[in-house]
């Protein structure tokens, strides 16, 4: 299985050393071409206007939707961000594909930054330790859309829909490799690897 991590900004180098943990290739996309050969694709935390402005640049936009379209594709932080139809204004690049409305840095700035532990309902009754910076948060969610967790105040933060998935934490940041081994059992399911 070839796994494709975003390169343009922020955390990838984590996601693609979680992957090659879990056995799977793992390859740093920062052009079009890129794209062609992997079975699925994580957009990882960073700077969400960064990140678009960079991929406008180096025109990745539109490959990016279209794999996104098709292929399991797992952002995460700055990641759903780029994902979501609905970021509240259009000011900034996204693929605009998931059933979604995010508020960006719901949680303040960086000093508010916080760790708590999660039940994500893929990964059963054992928590997942949640690391967020700077994190969206999900305020709206459309039929086709599964909410696989939130926080006690019933803030969403974790969401799936059909081939795509987006978590408002920074899962490479802890050693727990559940949900990237989620994300790969996913990609199994839809014919990736094969």
């Amino acid at each position: 299985m070839k796994v494709g991590v975003l390169a343009l900004q922020g955390a990838f180098i984590e996601h693609a050393k979680n992957i090659r943990l879990l056995g799977a290739e793992a390859v740093e996309v920062r052009r079009p071409q890129q794209l062609v050969d992997l079975d699925a694709l994580i957009i990882p935390g960073g700077e969400s206007t960064t990140i678009g402005k960079i991929a406008t640049t180096y025109g990745l936009i539109e490959p990016l939707r279209a794999f996104a379209r098709e292929k399991p594709t797992w952002g995460t932080c700055a990641g759903m961000i780029f994902l979501a139809k609905d970021i509240g204004f259009d000011r900034q690049p996204v693929l605009g594909l998931m059933d979604i409305r995010v508020n960006r840095n719901a949680f303040g700035r960086q000093v508010d930054s916080f760790e708590t532990d999660l039940h994500i309902k893929p990964l059963g009754d054992v928590p997942f330790h949640a690391v967020f910076i700077r994190a969206p948060v999900v305020t709206e969610v459309h039929a086709n859309v599964e909410v696989l967790a939130a926080l006690e105040d019933g803030r969403i933060v974790a969401v799936e829909q059909d081939n795509l998935l987006a978590t408002a934490f920074h899962p490479e940041l802890t050693p727990d490799l559940r949900l990237h081994e989620y994300f790969l059992l996913k990609t199994d399911r839809r014919g990736g690897g094969r």
